[in-house]
């Protein structure tokens, strides 16, 4: 129903920008189409890997290995992989919605978001470039220590 809503003021939002300038609106409208033509491949390739991923992986393996029963291996297990996946966040959060559905358990799932959100091991040389390698490495590895409170703190609220 919420979802609704928000479609319906979208709308609203973009008829009243259409009467008041149409010349901005369609303006708008091209460069949005043009973002949404480049993010494209990159959204459908995620999508064919996590497909891929959940159909490679039966629900069984999903909750063995990133369940609440897999304790803290599962959520270190899933911080890592956060970490060296590059990875957009409306990407991140669908995909973490299909791994719970799946069986993956609280704590796992926000330590994955968390390092992916906030560890950029892939992204580490255009870091360096700009803040120097101390700063990279600091950041990193204190963004990699906050992801286990933050996934001890969503089992504690969630769990």
């Amino acid at each position: 129903m919420f979802t609704h809503i928000l479609y319906a003021l979208a709308i609203i939002g973009l008829a009243v920008s259409f009467f008041k300038d149409r010349k901005k609106t369609k303006a708008a409208l091209m460069k949005a189409w043009k973002a949404f033509e480049n993010i494209l491949p990159q959204l459908l390739t995620i999508f064919l890997v996590i497909s891929f991923a959940l159909a490679i992986f039966p629900p069984e393996t999903i909750r063995k290995l990133l369940g609440s029963e897999s304790g803290f291996l599962g959520i270190f297990a899933a911080a890592v992989v956060g970490s060296v996946t590059l990875m957009p966040g409306f990407v991140a959060f669908p995909l973490a919605a299909a791994l719970l559905k799946s069986g993956a358990g609280y704590m796992q799932l926000a330590a994955f978001v968390s390092t992916l959100m906030m560890v950029g091991i892939v992204t580490i040389p255009i870091e360096r470039k700009t803040f120097g390698m101390k700063a990279t490495l600091t950041r990193n590895a204190s963004a990699f220590v906050y992801s286990f409170a933050v996934a001890i703190l969503m089992g504690v609220v969630l769990g």
